[in-house]
C-alpha cells in the first residue's frame, strides 16, 4: 500500500509537468518554510527575551508586532514616528535568531476611515518606516494584514463616493495606490517580502468568478490594489498569497485544486501583466489548526473531538508543504506556542509532533 506521500506525489505529479512545461525542478525552488501566526503573536520584546524557547518549536519564523498600537494606525492620519519604532529594533538586533529565519512583522490596513482619493501620503511614511523597521531588525519582511477589521477598503458598496464614481474610477484610484504602498513598501525594505493573508483568489471567489460581479464582492476593489502593487514591483520583490481560505482543509485534494486557482485560475481578475504577476507572487496556504473552536470546541486531553486530529492535522499541513511554493502558515487561537511561562498553552504535544513529521515529510530533514 502507497504511503500517504507518495500517494500525494502521484497526484501532485500532472499538475506539476503542466505548470512547468512538462519539468519540475526541485533545486530550483526555495526551502519550504513553517510560519507561526496567531493569538499568541509575540511582540519584538517578547521574542528579545523568549527566541531559545520559541525556536524549540517546528517554525521557520513567526509574524510579530511592535509593542503598542503602531499596527492599528499605519493606515490612517496619524503619523508612526522614528521613535515609535526604535526600540523595537533595538530588540531585534539584540534577539539571537538561529531557527527563525523568516520573520514578518505585521502592518494592518487600520484604522481605513480615509477614502481612496483622500490624501494617503501619512499611510504612505508609515508604511515606509515600518519597511524600513523590518529591514534594520533584519526580518525576512512584512505580513501586509489586508483584512477589513474596522473600515471597508476593498468593498466598492462602502467607499464614501460610490453614488457619483463609478466602480472604474475607484478602480483606477486604488491601483494607483496599490503602486504607491509598494513604492513606498520598496522604498524602506528594497527586495521585501510582502506575506498576504490572502490574495487575487478572494475577490475572484466572492464574485462567484464572474468579472462583472466584481463590484458586488466585500473584497471587490482588492484586485486592482493589487494590480498597483504587481506594477510596481522590482528586483526581488516578492508577494505571498497566503491563501486563507485554506484554513479548515481537511479534504487534501483540495490544496493542488486551491494551487491551480491561483497561479492559474484567476487569470481574469488580474489586470497587471500576467507573466509579472507569475514572477511577483508566491503561493502558499493557512492552516488553522483549531478551526472554529466557537462552534466546534477545542479539547487538550482528548483531541480526537478537535476539527483537526493531530493525524488530520499533519495530511493537511503536508499537503499544504507538498503543493506550497515556499511558506505555510498556522493559525491558532485557543492554544498557543509559547507563553511568557516558557510553556506551550493548551498544545497537546501530539499536535507539535504531528507538525515535525508534516515538516520532516517536506523536506527530509528532522527538526
Amino acid at each position: 500500500m502507497p504511503s500517504a506521500r507518495l500517494s500525494l506525489a502521484y497526484y501532485l505529479l500532472p499538475i506539476c509537468l503542466a505548470a512547468f512545461g512538462g519539468c519540475c525542478f526541485a533545486a530550483d525552488k526555495p526551502a519550504k518554510k513553517l510560519i507561526e501566526f496567531g493569538w499568541d503573536e509575540p511582540d519584538t520584546a517578547f521574542m528579545r527575551v523568549h527566541v531559545a524557547e520559541m525556536e524549540k518549536t517546528p517554525f521557520d519564523g513567526t509574524v510579530f508586532h511592535i509593542k503598542g498600537d503602531a499596527q492599528w494606525k499605519a493606515w490612517g492620519t496619524t503619523a508612526i514616528k522614528e521613535a515609535d519604532v526604535r526600540a523595537a529594533v533595538e530588540d531585534l538586533k539584540a534577539t539571537r535568531f538561529t531557527r527563525f529565519t523568516d520573520n514578518f512583522l505585521r502592518v494592518n490596513t487600520a484604522p481605513a476611515k480615509l477614502d481612496w482619493f483622500d490624501d494617503h501620503s501619512v499611510v504612505l511614511a508609515n508604511v515606509r518606516l515600518l519597511a524600513r523597521a523590518a529591514k534594520d531588525g533584519g526580518c525576512k519582511g512584512v505580513l501586509f494584514d489586508t483584512e477589513q477589521y474596522e473600515g471597508q477598503l476593498f468593498d466598492y458598496a462602502k467607499q464614501r463616493d460610490a453614488k457619483t464614481k463609478s466602480w472604474d474610477e475607484y478602480a483606477a484610484q486604488v491601483r494607483r495606490r496599490g503602486r504607491e504602498v509598494m513604492e513606498a513598501y520598496q522604498a524602506g525594505y528594497p527586495d521585501v517580502t510582502i506575506f498576504l493573508t490572502f490574495g487575487y483568489a478572494l475577490p475572484y471567489q466572492e464574485a462567484s468568478y464572474d468579472l462583472k460581479k466584481r463590484a458586488a464582492a466585500h473584497y471587490g476593489l482588492l484586485a486592482p490594489f493589487l494590480d498597483g502593487m504587481v506594477d510596481a514591483a522590482k528586483g526581488k520583490t516578492r508577494v505571498v498569497d497566503g491563501y486563507e481560505q485554506s484554513y479548515g482543509y481537511k479534504d487534501v485534494t483540495r490544496i493542488p485544486k486551491a494551487y491551480e486557482q491561483m497561479s492559474k485560475g484567476v487569470r481574469p481578475f488580474v489586470g497587471a501583466d500576467f507573466k509579472r504577476y507569475g514572477e511577483v507572487f508566491s503561493f502558499g496556504f493557512g492552516v488553522w489548526m483549531d478551526y472554529d473552536w466557537r462552534k466546534k470546541g477545542w479539547d487538550a486531553r482528548d483531541t480526537s473531538k478537535n476539527f483537526y486530529t493531530p493525524e488530520q492535522f499533519e495530511r493537511t499541513v503536508a499537503a499544504a508543504l507538498e503543493t506550497a511554493d515556499e511558506y505555510v502558515w498556522i493559525y491558532t487561537e485557543t492554544p498557543k506556542w509559547w507563553s511568557a511561562e516558557g510553556v506551550p498553552v493548551k498544545l497537546p504535544e501530539a499536535y507539535d509532533a504531528a507538525l515535525r513529521r508534516a515538516a520532516t515529510a517536506a523536506e527530509g530533514k528532522k527538526l
